[in-house]
């Protein structure tokens, strides 16, 4: 079978790596990709959020199964296209459609499901531009730090907490008026949950699920959780704290509350789903769905899928999931986001990447990297991801490191404490 992957980034190269291990599995092709993805197969020049590009890309390359990645192209309905077009009706998208995408393309419409469907999260209310007098009363019901969010998908930018009332007041004036585009017509104010968060993963055929292993990840960009926030410097799997007594309560409260509150709600969901939570006091809230893999989680959590994933995306496809089988590796993996000096602001691109050939005992995922001049140089903010297993965290975290340190280019930079909150 032929594959084409949608993305550019390292959950792409995560899940290309992942695939190519597949005896079932002839071709993977990846669109647009990277420098990681070239390495496993055959790049694509696609644009994921195209989708006559997509289509010809499929018919030119004959390929018989197409895995999302990144959250754009399943809000804007890739799923939908691909079941109406009597040609690509057939190929089966893992991925769901806009219906069900909008657990993540609308924070409105997720807190709403989550209210219906007795799912435990943040108390929060909904303001368009009708009722915004009604945002400032709102907030002031409740002590701070105060949860501003954009409705819609702002590229990972659209979720801002303040301390200060008068600032969280301008915020709200802000989005409503166009930071974030149409993302901010509408914006959810909810309360603060206090504790540590986590990542929790299934895969699904719209019946029974697979729970893949969870992760934590770090988006501030500094040390200590300090500083702007990013797409994610790091991350750990598995997660110490969620223990057998944790993820139970994870099965029984959220996970298993959603799969029957879309089947009630009509919703066919067939992909992954992210579970973005907060351990309150040993409590699981939602704080998010997203509707694919994460990133950096994916490059901390696919290595330790020892079965064939393939296997698994087949069994979405037929919807006889329950039917097959997942191994999961008990060692720790950890992943080292290495990132261009200045991200997440403005940073230089092309530079050249160096060691790269001298890393041993990990692996390494491309993220903002391309060729050039048969040079790999990096594209992007977030450039390698290093990711390596040990029987305990420290040991991976020593794999991650030590290989992070063979890297080098101009203005390089990564955190130096991931995994600091675990130990």
């Amino acid at each position: 079978m032929n594959i084409l992957i949608l993305g550019s980034g390292g959950r792409e190269h995560a899940l290309a790596w992942k695939l190519k291990q597949s005896k079932k599995i002839n071709r993977i092709f990846t669109g647009p990709g990277n420098a990681g993805t070239f390495q496993e197969g055959i790049n694509l020049p696609v644009n994921p959020e195209n989708f006559e590009e997509v289509k010809r890309a499929v018919r030119d390359n004959s390929i018989e199964m197409v895995v999302v990645g990144p959250e754009a192209p399943l809000v804007a309905g890739i799923h939908d296209f691909f079941r109406n077009d009597p040609l690509l009706k057939n190929i089966p998208v893992i991925g769901p459609d806009r219906t069900a995408a909008r657990l993540e393309g609308s924070k409105a419409y997720a807190k709403d499901f989550m209210t219906r469907h007795n799912i435990p999260t943040a108390s929060y209310k909904s303001f368009d531009r009708s009722t915004i007098h009604g945002a400032q009363e709102f907030l002031r019901s409740f002590k701070p730090p105060y949860v501003i969010k954009a409705d819609g998908l702002a590229a990972g930018k659209g979720v801002l907490i303040f301390d200060n009332i008068g600032d969280a007041e301008k915020e709200v004036i802000a989005m409503m008026g166009g930071k974030f585009g149409t993302a901010g017509q509408k914006v959810v104010i909810e309360q603060f949950l206090e504790g540590i968060e986590l990542s929790v993963f299934i895969v699904t055929d719209g019946n029974s699920y697979k729970l893949l292993p969870e992760a934590k990840d770090y988006k501030r960009i500094g040390v200590g959780d300090k500083g702007l926030n990013t797409g994610g410097m790091g991350a750990v799997s598995p997660v110490p704290f969620a223990d057998t007594g944790f993820m139970e309560r994870v099965k029984q409260r959220i996970i298993d509350p959603t799969i029957k509150g879309l089947s009630d709600d009509g919703i066919v969901y067939k992909g992954f789903i992210f579970f973005g939570l907060m351990n309150v006091k040993g409590d699981p809230y939602v704080v998010e769905y997203n509707v694919r893999l994460g990133d950096p989680e994916s490059e901390a959590t696919i290595p330790r899928i020892k079965s064939d994933l393939f296997e698994l995306l087949e069994g979405v496809a037929e919807g006889n999931l329950s039917e097959r089988v997942l191994e999961i590796d008990e060692r720790f993996v950890t992943t080292v986001i290495i990132a261009s000096g200045g991200y997440p602001g403005y940073y230089k691109k092309g530079r050249d990447i160096r060691g790269l050939q001298h890393t041993e005992e990990c692996v390494l995922f491309h993220s903002g990297t391309k060729i050039s001049d048969n040079k790999i140089v990096t594209s992007g903010g977030r450039v390698l991801a290093v990711s390596a297993w040990g029987k305990t965290m420290r040991e991976a975290l020593n794999g991650s490191y030590s290989n992070a340190r063979l890297i080098a280019f101009d203005d390089m930079y990564y955190r130096t404490d991931i995994g600091f909150d675990l130990q």
